[in-house]
């Protein structure tokens, strides 16, 4: 839905309710036409199927109570479509496209990012006389990297972390004048912003050029900060990174980040997680994996074997005799921590281990099997595929 269609299209005469209807009234004329219109009712019914669409669009406007008040506000605001210029405009009403005036203000499916409320607000000249007083700002967000061992990001780990971002100035306490006391800047009136005329009764806002969008004008310069009010600052502090945590993996903790200004909240922090490899355990989502060699006699004839696990003690596993090269078998476990505190598995593949160099009784026993089992062909199932193919 386009923001043209949010302010011309009127969801009231779609519903067949009044402008006043409460939310109950609203609810019931929905549901009332969502049953005769529904298309599962109208099977092949073109119209049908475009009046139910209109319907839902209808009820998701005004079943919302903040997407309605905002609709509401639009159309007094606009006089149902028609923007009504203010002195000076010439003649009466006119229609446009407020997608080509917003441009990149509005967001997905044609509603503004911050509400229409803050969008008409910053756009409009309303208020802003001498009264205003300068506004709160939130910090900058900040991202840093840490890199943990295998272990630590398997059990978690509390590691320290030094960050690097703007925060108010030490030397000025933030204001930005030497002596503490800056001024409002007469251009904004402490606001920030300037508004730039475009005609027709409304303006468009700019930061303001002459105290760079804070509101305050430093009369005596601070020496370290020039009358900016923030300077660079260095601090550590300890975060702990959840147990479980795979590599690139960025983890957000709230108000961690840059201080903010005027009693604005602190920012984000981002902390992007780089894991060491293990030389023995890999990872695969909730699990470890390990590759376990064992001979061939205890492939062909099965045997138990015992399995190295990440900071426990060994398991054994009991290996099926005909036991084939590459097979996976599970540990229950005994893997990385989950975010509910259970552990995953431990997954063990086989690995066939075939020596190098055969001498003694071990050549004369390997000779003697391949003597009793001369009429054995393990490849003749893949020839007969072959020439099946």
């Amino acid at each position: 839905m386009s923001t043209k269609d949010f302010i011309e299209k009127d969801f009231y005469k779609v519903l067949g309710v009044p402008k006043d209807a409460t939310e109950a009234e609203i609810k019931k004329a929905y549901r009332k036409l969502a049953r005769e219109f529904h298309p599962d009712a109208n099977k092949g019914n073109a119209k049908a199927e475009e009046r139910f669409k209109e319907i839902s669009e209808a009820n998701d406007v005004l079943g919302d109570p903040k997407k309605r008040k905002e609709y509401d506000e639009a159309r007094a605001l606009f006089g149902n479509g028609g923007f009504r210029p203010g002195p000076g405009a010439a003649g009466g009403s006119f229609n446009f496209d407020l997608g080509d005036l917003f441009g990149g203000q509005a967001g997905a499916g044609g509603n503004f990012g911050g509400g229409l409320g803050d969008v008409f607000g910053g756009l409009f000249n309303r208020g802003g006389g001498a009264g205003t007083r300068t506004q709160p700002r939130r910090g900058q967000d900040i991202e840093s990297e840490v890199t943990l061992s295998f272990m630590e990001a398997v059990d978690g780990a509390t590691v320290p972390l030094r960050m690097s971002s703007q925060a108010p100035c030490k030397a000025c306490s933030g204001t930005g004048d030497k002596n503490g006391t800056p001024r409002v800047c007469p251009t904004c009136v402490g606001t920030g912003q300037v508004a730039r005329g475009s005609g027709g009764g409304f303006s468009l806002t700019d930061p303001c050029p002459d105290c760079k969008g804070r509101g305050l004008i430093a009369e005596n310069p601070c020496e370290v900060c020039h009358g900016s009010g923030r300077a660079k600052s260095s601090r550590t502090m300890q975060v702990r990174i959840p147990a479980g945590v795979s590599d690139g993996q960025r983890i957000r903790l709230r108000g961690k980040g840059a201080p903010g200004e005027r009693g604005g909240p602190a920012g984000d922090l981002y902390v992007v997680v780089r894991v060491n490899p293990h030389p023995v355990f890999g990872r695969k989502d909730d699990n470890l994996t390990v590759s376990v060699p064992v001979t061939f006699a205890e492939a062909a004839l099965g045997a138990e074997i015992r399995v190295p696990t990440l900071g426990g003690p060994p398991v054994t596993l009991k290996l099926p005799p005909g036991t084939p090269n590459g097979r996976t078998m599970r540990a229950r476990g005994k893997g990385a921590v989950r975010k509910d505190g259970t552990r995953g598995d431990l997954l063990v593949t086989v690995e066939v281990s075939v020596p190098k160099d055969v001498s003694g009784k071990a050549r004369d026993a390997l000779e003697a099997y391949r003597e009793a089992t001369a009429d054995e062909d393990p490849r003749a199932e893949l020839f007969q595929a072959a020439k099946g193919a």
